[in-house]
């Protein structure tokens, strides 16, 4: 038997980089493979090993019998941290440090290293063993993100008319061919910097170069309405945001077909001065009779498509920013209207009315366990 378990010699004692090693029943449940008859390449295929270590474990048992699966002696030093000096500075890193009376926003791991030491969890320790530690819980303490609360006690009736237009239904009914759903708002502080050495343009191995110091040219704004089904821009400049401005960009639309005869416009903006509220809306309506103003939730912005189209333009346009003068940054943008309008097709807007529920939902219960939590502090 041994002779046919040795299908090959073995390969020098180690550890092979494909695998780790195999417990010694696993590895005795593959040296019965091979009593079967069985090739290195088949045991390696059905069991998930490289044939290297198929090799290596027959050929032990071939020449030493069961005390060749056996763990044998590994080089290396003892660890020089426990468990629990590890899950310490973990569960460290899981408070805010303000929590813990270090003046701090966020821990980085040298900072952690730091208080580990202080707090005698170990007497020194380095920021990169902190690091790794960390990272076998993709714990990551110096990054975070933000959130806001729903404030609109409405949030859930307005984003369903918003959610509903985009899939090109109104109160309950389909838009017909002669409804058009418009998403518009306004973008503000374009400025013009002029940058005070000509930006080198890319090479070999070299990205764009920009030089940093600038001179200021002045600002404006930016105003798009965005035709949600059609894919269509219409763009225009100002020097400031506000009611005469939008309103501006609104005369810009509706005096174009389809839009001037058409049965019903709906323009979708957020809430910002310049068309909040209802003196807004009837302000829009008395302008244009067949314009009908939606507004987004508060703190929804998220919902208006058009800010889809303002960070293309951020990405494409403004940034890097090197104008001469505002002259030149009206010129871009409506150059890039024209360019953009020639081969734009709709976004493909994947938040549902579905998606709504299911958000509103989980804001929900984490409302209802966020209270229950503080209710229970209190009594304890």
């Amino acid at each position: 038997m041994a002779d046919r378990l040795a299908e090959a010699p073995a390969e020098e004692d180690g550890l092979w980089p494909q695998d780790c090693p195999p417990e010694p029943d696993a590895r005795a449940h593959r040296v019965l493979h091979a009593a079967l008859g069985r090739s290195n390449a088949r045991i390696a295929r059905e069991t998930g090993l490289h044939v290297d270590t198929v090799r290596t474990w027959r050929g032990r048992f071939a020449r030493e019998g069961m005390a060749g699966l056996a763990d044998r002696r590994r080089p290396g030093r003892p660890p020089s941290f426990t468990a629990l000096q590890a899950a310490k500075v973990k569960a460290l890193a899981c408070q805010l440090p303000a929590e813990t009376g270090v003046p701090l926003s966020r821990w980085s791991c040298p900072e952690l290293a730091r208080e580990a030491v202080q707090r005698d969890i170990a007497p020194s320790v380095s920021a990169s063993t902190v690091r790794r530690w960390l990272a076998q819980d993709a714990l990551k303490p110096w990054q975070h993100r933000s959130w806001i609360f729903i404030t609109d006690p409405d949030f859930g009736p307005k984003a369903t008319r918003v959610l509903d237009l985009y899939a090109r239904t109104w109160q309950g009914r389909p838009l017909g061919p002669e409804e058009y759903v418009i998403s518009a708002d306004e973008k503000t502080s374009v400025q013009a910097r002029c940058r005070c050495h000509p930006a080198l343009a890319p090479g070999q191995a070299r990205a764009m170069r920009v030089n940093h110091t600038y001179g200021r040219g002045g600002a404006l704004a930016y105003l798009a309405a965005y035709d949600v089904h059609h894919a269509w821009v219409f763009g225009r400049t100002e020097p400031r945001t506000g009611i005469d401005p939008f309103m501006n960009l609104v005369a810009q639309v509706m005096s174009h077909e389809p839009y001037a005869s058409a049965k019903q416009v709906f323009w979708i903006v957020d809430n910002v001065s310049s068309h909040r509220g209802q003196k807004s809306a009837d302000r829009l309506t008395r302008a244009f009779p067949n314009a009908v103003m939606v507004h987004t939730p508060v703190h929804a912005s998220w919902l208006n498509q058009v800010e889809i189209y303002f960070s293309v333009v951020q990405r494409k346009v403004v940034s890097p920013n090197d104008f001469t003068d505002l002259t030149q940054v009206g010129d871009r943008l409506r150059a890039f209207e024209d360019r953009y309008n020639a081969t734009a097709q709709p976004f493909q807007w994947k938040f549902t009315t579905s998606d709504l529920d299911g958000l509103l939902a989980r804001l929900d219960r984490h409302t209802a366990d966020h209270q229950e939590g503080s209710s229970t502090a209190r009594e304890a």
